[in-house]
């Protein structure tokens, strides 16, 4: 296994090597906005953010900043070790669909309590994700949701050979 080398920060960024296992769930009251098929699904400045070790922030916004009506529950289901089930969305608007784009926790842990029903989304699914204004760039191997802006340095977890950090 190689060990990954961790990137320097400059002024005003996180390494994502600063974050902590388990990971830490905190409120941010940034610009977050999610545009799918020319639709602004989502807009809020009351998300809340998971970091943890290796992963770009995981952002998580409340239902009531997100045109719910764009979002068809879905079969698909996983479990996070520190969240607990997750279930999963449907993303359609107009004649554009993407299966599994999003994901909650209806019933998460204790210390995940006040994720409950906010959503996160896959950004390599839409058409854009922003952070204040910025657009980000998917968390690479789209298994992870993580979203890359350019105060966040890596390397990140889900580039080739990373699989056993």
């Amino acid at each position: 296994m190689i060990k990954p080398q961790r990137i320097e920060t400059g002024p005003g960024q996180e390494s994502v090597w600063d974050y902590p296992r388990p990971p830490r769930l905190e409120e941010t009251n940034k610009h977050i906005q999610i545009i799918f098929n020319s639709v602004a699904i989502a807009d809020t400045h009351h998300a809340k953010r998971v970091l943890e070790t290796s992963h770009p922030p995981v952002y998580y916004i409340p239902p009531e900043d997100i045109k719910m009506e764009y979002l068809i529950p879905s079969p698909q289901s996983s479990f996070c070790e520190w969240k607990g089930n997750a279930s999963y969305y449907t993303i359609r608007v107009g004649d554009k669909e993407a299966q599994n784009a999003a994901w909650f926790y209806p019933n998460p842990t204790p210390a995940f309590a006040s994720l409950k029903n906010h959503v996160a989304f896959y950004a390599h699914f839409m058409d854009a994700c922003y952070v204040d204004g910025e657009k980000v760039q998917p968390q690479p191997g789209n298994f992870y949701g993580g979203w890359i802006t350019n105060d966040i340095v890596g390397p990140f977890k889900g580039i080739p050979g990373s699989w056993g950090w």
